[in-house]
């Protein structure tokens, strides 16, 4: 599996990762408590509008410097992670991870690991503390990220919750 950077005109590949997947529980963040709560989703791609709303998303952190790693497999873009410049947290220390999908084929093989391994790498040599977190609240979700050291933060980034108010927002330092 190669890792390298996309080009601009190759952002909008991240819409073809096969991002299937069955869920049957959600985290909610009540009280600065983790509450997991039984809801069923039949993830069968990215929902209708998703890829027109956050496009110019992407391009925008990519004009100002983000950095977009695609691993491939041959010619078939298997995972991605975005790394983005703009400061975040209550000390402005930390650096998103703007994005971070891996197709179905490619889940848990450590494919996801390696790319989150890869932006906290990106994240340090940008003189960031940690990286800052806005995740998709599905349980297998907020797992992976805990697995890898994220932990709730304090202070969501207020950008951010206005923007995805059902996520879950972390923090891994390094």
């Amino acid at each position: 599996m190669e890792l390298r950077l996309l080009a601009r005109d190759e952002i909008a590949l991240v819409w073809t990762i096969d991002r299937r997947e069955v869920i049957d529980h959600v985290y909610y963040l009540r009280d600065g408590v983790l509450v997991l709560q039984p809801e069923h989703y039949d993830m069968q791609g990215w929902p209708p509008g998703e890829a027109e709303m956050y496009t110019p998303l992407l391009l925008a952190c990519y004009e100002r410097g983000g950095v977009f790693t695609g691993a491939f497999d041959d010619a078939t873009l298997a995972g991605v992670v975005v790394v983005d410049t703009v400061w975040r947290g209550p000390q402005r220390n930390l650096l998103q991870l703007e994005f971070l999908h891996v197709s179905r084929p490619y889940r848990g093989q450590g494919l996801g690991r390696r790319l989150f391994a890869h932006a906290q790498a990106v994240a340090s040599a940008r003189g960031a503390s940690g990286l800052y977190v806005s995740a998709t609240p599905s349980e297998h979700t907020i797992h992976f990220y805990q697995r890898l050291g994220c932990q709730v933060i304090a202070e969501p980034d207020p950008e951010l919750f206005a923007r995805e108010p059902e996520d879950i927002h972390l923090v891994c330092w390094r």
